[in-house]
């Protein structure tokens, strides 16, 4: 967790200074997939914002590992390129106003190159002789953390490779560890498949399957609000909320990812990670402790106690749609099937809704509402959580017709915070009632470090701490949740995949999905400080 102090002196008298974060042990950190976009978008970035927050050791070292045939200058000067084109860049993940000189150049000099091909043993034999000479030299303690920043077909491949150079043995307190980036699978099968290929070569202690939404504050901060504070926990189950709206809302379109999507398509992409991690931490049981362990059985279980459906309910629970062309953030866009590398005639999805229910005491009869969409109204990712509502049977003799809908939000991005919704009475002599917000956002009260998404997972990875990363038995049971779906999907052929215009909220059939319960989805539109 990142440190944070208070703004507020008067709202925060009795809470204790956090505990000072240490450095991280001695390591060196070997990244495939050097010279892709991930290294340089976000990977590198949080590199380096975890030099400027001094988390990082002296004799830390970054070791890049690609086919592109370059030096190690070569390699430093393109990251710098691209890091300083990142000052002032709006939209990007990696938010700089400036950039520190001496961090950059700290980090800089620690890098060096290898070139290799993933598929070509010899690559891993060049990429030991250099770690040791780096543990000669530098000092890095023999520790390694290996970061498959590359195509989901090479995960199998690099693991087998570094195995057979010998890289994934741990002896004398030496540590190696591998992190995996998403997609963990693209159906049930390849995920068990996968699973059963790396855990041949590694400890389930030693694999890091990273999904960068868990390294963001608010999302961590969701067992935060849930069982620290008494206000809420006893409000948190079936006797007191209706329903519960998870959004994934998103207003770009494939970009540059149009091959990889055409395969993937919006539910194999963002479900059964992205959703599925906000929709266990919030319908979670509380864990015993908040170690690594505890988390993950919980979240687990919580997956495993999804209601399977049929292939009817799979087609009745769910809506799929693909935008076409309309205005996003005031300027036109083509649709879906126009952008570069789609097929004329594509059926893949860029949108997804579904309706859940989870069968365990607390949340019987509680459904849970997702979607996930491109090209939507706005760029939102939250979690709302409507309570009951009181009897309206005292209000009889007034002029309420209606009370108001109470309501939780909390917001993962952008402008992270929470609020809550609730009615009160307008001034004056008669019975009004008015609906109004309290909002509590957090760049209000503490200070907001610069944030990728990943440096807390990259710092997590270093001190061995696997809270926030996915277990095997956490990403098959999120699998076993969504193959019914695909098969249903699969089975039912093409047909006519509902579109919706770019910069809406999605396809209308999403609205009659949840109007079958009597609800609405919460529209799509931007935050607005109160």
């Amino acid at each position: 967790m990142s440190d944070t102090r208070c703004l507020d002196a008067s709202a925060d008298e009795t809470s204790e200074e956090p505990d000072e974060v240490p450095v991280a042990p001695p390591c060196a950190v070997v990244l495939f997939g050097a010279a892709g976009d991930l290294t340089k978008r976000l990977v590198v970035p949080a590199l380096y914002n975890l030099v400027v927050a001094k988390r990082l050791p002296e004799t830390f070292r970054l070791v890049g590992v690609d086919l592109v045939e370059q030096s190690t200058d070569d390699w430093r000067s393109k990251l710098t390129e691209t890091i300083d084109g990142f000052v002032g860049a709006k939209g990007s993940e990696f938010d700089a106003e400036r950039i520190d000189e001496a961090a950059w150049s700290w980090l800089r000099d620690r890098m060096s190159y290898v070139a290799g091909d993933l598929n070509d043993p010899a690559c891993y034999e060049r990429v030991k002789a250099h770690l040791e000479e780096l543990d000669r030299t530098a000092a890095t303690g023999g520790n390694y953390l290996f970061y498959l920043a590359v195509a989901d077909r090479f995960f199998g491949t690099a693991v087998d490779g570094l195995g057979a150079a010998g890289l994934t043995r741990e002896s004398e307190g030496r540590w190696r560890r591998v992190v995996i980036e998403k997609p963990f699978g693209h159906d049930l099968d390849s995920a068990r498949e996968l699973n059963a290929r790396i855990l041949r070569t590694l400890a389930e202690h030693q694999i890091y399957r990273i999904d960068h939404f868990l390294g963001k504050e608010t999302v961590q901060n969701i067992l935060m609000l849930r069982f620290a504070n008494g206000l809420f926990e006893p409000l948190w189950n079936r006797d007191h909320i209706e329903h519960v709206q998870i959004t994934v809302a998103e207003t770009i379109g494939v970009e540059h990812r149009a091959k990889f999507y055409e395969r993937t398509g919006a539910l194999r992409d963002m479900v059964p990670n992205h959703v599925f991690q906000l929709l266990a931490m919030t319908a979670m049981e509380p864990p015993s402790s908040f170690s690594a362990d505890a988390i993950r059985n919980e979240k687990a279980e919580l997956l495993e106690a999804v209601r399977p459906m049929s292939e009817h309910e799979c087609l009745s629970a769910t809506v799929r749609g693909q935008y076409a062309a309309g205005t996003v953030d005031g300027r036109p866009v083509v649709g879906y099937r126009e952008e570069p590398d789609v097929a004329d005639r594509s059926d893949v999805e860029t949108y997804v809704g579904s309706r859940l229910l989870i069968d365990t005491w607390r949340w019987a009869g509680v459904p849970f509402y997702l979607r996930t969409g491109k090209r939507l109204a706005c760029r939102k990712t939250e979690i709302a959580i409507r309570f009951r509502q009181a009897p309206l049977a005292l209000f009889r003799s007034t002029p309420v017709r209606r009370l108001t809908p109470n309501w939780l939000i909390l917001r993962i991005q952008p402008n992270e915070g929470i609020a809550l919704e609730f009615g009160a009475k307008h001034p004056g002599p008669r019975l009004v009632l008015g609906d109004v917000r309290m909002d509590f956002a957090y760049e209000d009260y503490f200070e907001m470090a610069p944030n990728t998404g990943y440096e807390t997972l990259l710092y997590d990875c270093m001190i061995g701490d696997a809270t926030l990363f996915q277990r095997a038995d956490n990403v098959e049971a999120g699998w076993q949740v969504v193959q019914p779906i695909l098969d249903a999907w699969g089975n039912a052929g093409p047909g006519a995949l509902p579109g919706y215009a770019a910069g809406t909220d999605g396809p209308e059939a999403a609205g009659r999905l949840i109007a079958r319960d009597g609800n609405d989805w919460r529209p799509l539109v931007r935050h607005r400080k109160v």
